[in-house]
């Protein structure tokens, strides 16, 4: 079936869509070259003496993936001092008692600490206040690096190694990675490589390098975080409330002078499973609204913005005027051939790239729905808590 529209708007609409998709292949920090973005690569050279590492991981109902966590972390092969912190977030399975008891088995008793929050106070969000209670743990005898770390997240035994050697080689006050996230079912395989895609788009680790710009952001499920920084942005206290707390805390970061930077792995990764649709829009709608302010006409703009990104160069192609066709093709060729790094990342059948624009269709569906449990009263929403503000 022929979409019909009025030829002199066919070619506005074509040309805009046209114009969009080469300012975001050619003019946005080349954020789709994920080639460019691995960190895994290359020698890792540390100097004597080497910096004391206290890693933070908060947990909440993390029975089935601790035990995993844990081993990853004390069989790291840095040659330095490195400690261990479990926080408990008031979990109701088994999470504390599995840590301690994969600690004694791999004979890291005194490196892993497993330590309780106490009870989560108006104005921070869970999280944020289970790393703050790991660091009041730990103030004692404070590091040089805090190395923040999430409870379903195994790291390749050089991680460690090679973040503080990239901190140290480039001066970075924090150097974060995102980890490998899985794609192994169909919602994973159709859904989570645009997660990765949207994200570098959004926060392209190009500009967050850059000094002279503003752009930045950072991966939660593996930052490394020096203490120094840390203390001059006032301590986590300073981003409480922050519901997207990895690239609030690289804001303040770089804001403060410091010096930031993102990369991806293949070899830290992800045991979260998403075995459905529904959980995949539940992880993007748990942030999307606060990305956009809890603002009625942000999420208006970005609505819109996606029809003409995403939308419109395939509904071109159904029209009659030619020269609009030839513009939506172009801006839809551009979009493929934009996405198959990413594929390739994930290791998946490059045919998944001309599907963008269906995927981007269930992204626009999250974000309204996020901005719709906002307004009800569930924003936020991870593990049993809404964390957005109600008075945003």
């Amino acid at each position: 079936m022929t979409v019909l529209f009025h030829p002199h708007w066919t070619e506005i609409l074509a040309i805009v869509a046209l114009g969009i998709w080469l300012h975001l292949f050619f003019g946005r920090g080349w954020f789709w070259r994920v080639k460019n973005l691995d960190a895994d690569g290359g020698r890792v050279l540390l100097q004597d003496p080497f910096p004391k590492i206290i890693a933070v991981v908060p947990a909440r109902n993390e029975a089935e993936t601790i035990g995993k966590v844990v081993a990853s972390l004390v069989n790291q092969d840095y040659p330095g001092e490195l400690s261990i912190v479990i926080v408990d977030d008031h979990s109701d399975d088994a999470t504390a008692t599995i840590a301690g008891r994969v600690s004694k088995e791999h004979g890291a008793e005194e490196e892993v600490r497993v330590v309780t929050a106490s009870a989560l106070p108006e104005g921070w969000t869970g999280k944020l206040w289970a790393l703050n209670e790991g660091l009041v743990s730990a103030a004692a005898e404070p590091p040089v690096f805090y190395w923040f770390t999430d409870a379903d997240i195994t790291h390749a035994p050089d991680t460690l190694r090679r973040l503080v050697a990239r901190a140290d080689r480039n001066k970075l006050d924090l150097a974060s990675v995102m980890v490998l996230l899985q794609a192994k079912t169909l919602p994973e395989r159709a859904l989570i490589p645009a997660f990765l895609y949207f994200f570098l788009m959004l926060y392209p680790p190009k500009w967050i390098a850059d000094e002279d710009l503003s752009t930045s952001g950072a991966a939660g499920g593996c930052i490394l975080l020096r203490s120094e920084a840390l203390d001059r942005i006032g301590g986590l206290a300073s981003i409480r409330n922050e519901v997207i707390d990895d690239c609030a805390l690289a804001r303040v970061v770089k804001e403060s002078g410091g010096r930031v930077c993102m990369g991806l792995t293949r070899e830290s990764a992800s045991l979260r499973a998403y075995g459905t649709f529904g959980e995949i829009r539940d992880l993007v709608a748990r942030t999307a609204f606060t990305q956009l302010r809890y603002s009625a006409l942000l999420l208006a703009g970005t609505l819109a913005g996606m029809f003409l990104t995403y939308l419109a160069p395939v509904m071109l192609l159904f029209v009659h005027d030619s020269t609009a066709k030839i513009l939506g093709f172009l801006a839809w060729l551009l979009m493929t051939l934009s996405f198959l790094p990413t594929l390739r990342f994930y290791r998946l059948s490059p045919a998944w790239a001309p599907l963008l624009p269906l995927t981007a269709l269930f992204y626009c569906y999250a974000i309204w729905l996020s901005a719709v449990r906002y307004w009800t009263g569930r924003g936020g929403l991870w593990k049993g808590r809404a964390q957005a503000p109600k008075d945003a």
